[in-house]
């Protein structure tokens, strides 16, 4: 992953024949199939996952994997360090999983959604802020887990000061991981709680607005959108379009000429 973030890899994946050979993984293993029917070998029996099911492989747990239909199967996984499961959990224990196969919808389409959009565009800061965040989610729903108290002392102030250290930095902003230790909090997920809470929108949203505002007064200023994106932080000019139109629902490049065109 990165940015000072524990170990993630991203993999989207089809199979109509390949069976996986027996193996197993440092680290978990979260899926979530999008079509087909996957059947897996699993502590001794088989497991089926169909379209929007969430499986979940603990580190260590030897497994297979085909497809269960002639149609074959598709999945996103993602294979995280067992760190980003337990920021926002108690104890020193790893979160077991009973159940590997999870029927739950909304964390389902969140975590695909996630998985599509950092593939595409894998910015640091919202890899740090969403997968986490979605990983401590999955946790304390299903796993043995005990959940954390969400009550953080200060979280206006905390916010704040992120808050001032992302705008300060729009190029190149700190990790989550090293505010939260400059700030004294023994976890990422406290300090991406304080921030939800006091601001609404987890700290990646927050600088994607402000990258926004601050590429809008340069578009105004006659600079282009590929400029602009470099100037204000975001990975490329794709990077900036996305945002700029989730944000003010018009693309940086019809933005600039809606400018040019009322100067006229």
């Amino acid at each position: 992953m990165g940015h000072d973030g524990p170990p993630l890899d991203l993999l989207t994946a089809r199979f109509d024949r390949h069976v996986y050979a027996p193996h197993a993984h440092d680290e978990y293993t979260i899926g979530v199939t999008i079509g087909g029917l996957e059947v897996i070998a699993y502590r001794g029996g088989r497991i089926h996952s169909g379209p929007g099911s969430i499986v979940v492989l603990e580190p260590g747990e030897m497994h297979t994997g085909g497809p269960a239909a002639p149609e074959g199967y598709s999945y996103r996984a993602l294979y995280a360090s067992p760190d980003l499961l337990t920021d926002g959990t108690l104890g020193a224990l790893l979160p077991h999983f009973s159940e590997p196969v999870l029927h739950d919808p909304e964390l389902a389409a969140a975590l695909r959604l996630t998985h599509t959009e950092l593939s595409a565009c894998p910015d640091p800061l919202e890899t740090e802020s969403r997968l986490p965040w979605l990983l401590t989610a999955l946790s304390r729903r299903h796993s043995t887990a005990r959940a954390t108290d969400d009550a953080i002392p200060g979280a206006k102030a905390i916010a704040h000061a992120v808050r001032d250290r992302l705008a300060d930095d729009l190029t190149s902003p700190p990790s989550l991981s090293s505010l939260a230790a400059d700030l004294g909090l023994s976890s990422r997920y406290q300090l991406l709680r304080a921030f939800r809470t006091t601001m609404g929108v987890p700290p990646y949203a927050w600088l994607a607005q402000h990258r926004v505002h601050r590429a809008r007064t340069l578009l105004d200023g006659g600079l282009r959108p590929a400029e602009v994106a470099a100037l204000v932080g975001f990975a490329d000019q794709a990077h900036l379009t996305r945002w700029f139109r989730r944000v003010l629902g018009v693309t940086p490049a019809a933005y600039r000429n809606s400018v040019q065109d009322g100067g006229r």
